[in-house]
């Protein structure tokens, strides 16, 4: 099984397990294992976020957002790998650590966090004045994809004027925000527009937004929803239509072409060649 970078759907569910674990208590303890994850921790990392309540988890794009009561906001990312563990305290008296525990969160509720990333690409900071929205990761982000900010005409704007194929312009984040390879690749095939098609031919001249952009905004919308209903983990890869399904005939109904993978920017795209014009 091939191991998948988490994109917004399995962020959102991560989001969606944290939230009432963690909002509203104290954090009173933090253990690090390890001087760093994909990058060192910030200086006084622990001693930030120690006595701190947490007022929200959030998300942006595929970062983890938990905002405390300081002001203060924790930015966290899975990387390849990262997962987080919710145990209650009394369960995990005496227990050893697990491989690849790297970060506990003690919470005055009762409940330990504990971030577990075996390949150690996972990212944390905190973000003080200024606000998550004033950090380099977040700052240049485009719009949310499931909010009502982000439909055909912003998606139609964004991709005015460029020759990139589309493909290639879903990934990047200043489009649209946490769209990563799976659910672009998978989006793409649900609104029958081929991967490889010019992004600026789904706006017009004067950069309104052309039927293909409607069907492709739509689809980014339904694709994303239906994977967080689904509340799968990472890395399974038989709920998709199209993405590692190579050789395999096409899920159009009526179609009768195959799903070929090709290479762009240097990633994996599934997609039928004869369905997705």
């Amino acid at each position: 099984m091939m191991r998948l970078m988490p994109e917004l759907p399995e962020v959102e569910s991560v989001r969606r397990r944290l939230e009432p674990a963690m909002r509203g208590a104290r954090i009173t303890h933090v253990l690090l294992r390890r001087k760093d994850l994909r990058r060192p921790f910030p200086p006084a990392f622990a001693s930030r976020l120690e006595g701190r309540r947490i007022r929200a988890v959030d998300r942006r794009g595929k970062y983890l957002l938990v905002a405390l009561d300081s002001g203060d906001t924790v930015l966290m990312h899975l990387g390849m790998s990262g997962s987080f563990r919710i145990d209650r305290r009394t369960s995990k008296a005496g227990a050893a650590p697990e491989r690849h525990d790297h970060v506990v969160f003690t919470l005055s509720n009762g409940v330990i966090v504990t971030f577990n990333d075996p390949r150690r690409f996972g990212v944390m900071d905190v973000i003080g004045d200024g606000g998550a929205g004033a950090h380099q990761s977040i700052a240049a982000m485009g719009p949310e994809p499931l909010a009502a900010s982000f439909d055909a005409a912003s998606l139609a704007r964004a991709l005015s004027g460029k020759r990139v194929a589309v493909k290639v312009a879903l990934l990047d984040q200043r489009v649209v925000a946490g769209l990563g390879n799976i659910y672009a690749s998978e989006a793409l095939h649900r609104a029958g527009l081929s991967p490889l098609r010019k992004s600026s031919t789904l706006a017009t001249a004067a950069g309104r937004p052309t039927p293909r952009a409607s069907r492709l905004a739509a689809a980014i919308k339904t694709v994303l929803r239906e994977a967080i209903a689904r509340k799968e983990r990472p890395y399974r890869a038989g709920r998709f239509r199209v993405y590692d399904r190579d050789g395999e005939p096409c899920r159009t109904p009526g179609c009768r072409g195959h799903v070929r993978r090709i290479t762009q920017a240097g990633r994996s795209t599934f997609y039928c060649p004869v369905c997705q014009r």
